[in-house]
This record gives C-alpha cells, sequence and structure tokens, in this order.
C-alpha cells in the first residue's frame, strides 16, 4: 500500500522561484497564476525554445507525419517551380528567336507600305496639278498647246 506524505520545505534558497511561496498561500485561493506567467516571461526563451519543448508532448507517429508531409510539400512546391522557371524560359526564348525577328519584319513592310502610299500621293497631286481642267497655274516653262496634243491646221 501507498501512503501519501506531505513534504513542506523550509529552505530559505528556493525564495527566488516564481513558484516558490509561503505555506498561507498555498492553501488560500486569492494567489492568481497572471503574476507568476509576467516573471516568467522575462525569460529569454525564443520561439525555437518553444517548437522543441513540443516534442515531448507530440507523439512520435504524429510528429513523423508532420515531418513526411512538409517535406512532401516542400519537394512539390520546389518540383513545381523548375517546371514553371523551364515553360518562362522556353516562351522567352522562343518569343525572341521568332517573335522580335517577325515583328521588325513587320514594321519594315508597314515602312515601305507608307512609302509607296506617299509617292503614289504625290504622283496623283502633280497630275492633278498639271492636268488641263484644274485650278491650278501650269508650271513655267511649260507649253499649253503642247500638253493638248497635235491640233490639225484650221481649228
Amino acid at each position: 500500500m501507498v501512503k501519501v506524505e506531505i513534504v513542506e520545505e523550509k529552505d530559505n534558497f528556493s525564495s527566488n522561484s516564481p513558484y516558490a511561496s509561503s505555506s498561507s498561500s498555498r492553501t488560500s485561493s486569492s494567489v492568481s497564476l497572471s503574476s507568476v506567467s509576467s516573471e516568467l516571461s522575462s525569460s529569454d526563451e525564443t520561439l525555437y525554445d518553444r517548437l522543441s519543448a513540443l516534442v515531448d508532448i507530440v507523439p512520435p507517429a504524429t510528429r513523423h507525419s508532420i515531418s513526411t508531409n512538409v517535406s512532401n510539400t516542400a519537394s512539390f512546391v520546389k518540383k513545381t517551380g523548375k517546371v514553371l522557371g523551364n515553360l518562362v524560359w522556353i516562351l522567352t526564348t522562343s518569343a525572341l528567336l521568332v517573335g522580335l525577328p517577325l515583328a521588325l519584319s513587320l514594321e519594315d513592310e508597314a515602312k515601305i507600305v507608307a512609302q509607296e502610299r506617299e509617292m503614289m500621293a504625290q504622283q496623283q497631286g502633280a497630275q492633278q496639278m498639271l492636268s488641263p481642267g484644274s485650278s491650278y497655274p501650269p508650271p513655267p516653262g511649260s507649253n499649253q498647246s503642247a500638253q493638248k496634243g497635235i491640233v490639225p491646221p484650221g481649228f
């Protein structure tokens, strides 16, 4: 049979612990844990320390499944990033090798078409200016009868 016995500490060296208290306050219900937690929060405990303390709480099977899921997710993200990077590379180089020369040739052809239209407009303007019914005066040094053609005598 087990016998339970209450042991009371009477040493003064443990008084600096946040959990140490007098025997009267141990039995009193008026002591709050907020004073204890405020004293504990001043310690230099990092997030890593807190997570490493969870090793004792989380069972090994759960830790293994979490680790497996995280590593599978990381490898999926890595493979997806590599595939997307390759696709971007293929599209970029294809656009540079095919699209850029095509765009330049289309631009050159558009310039040539614009120059042809400009020359046609200049020729039509010159023909309108030289036509007999035009409101423009004939250019100096041109003979009006030479433009009408051959005129038989008597007319």
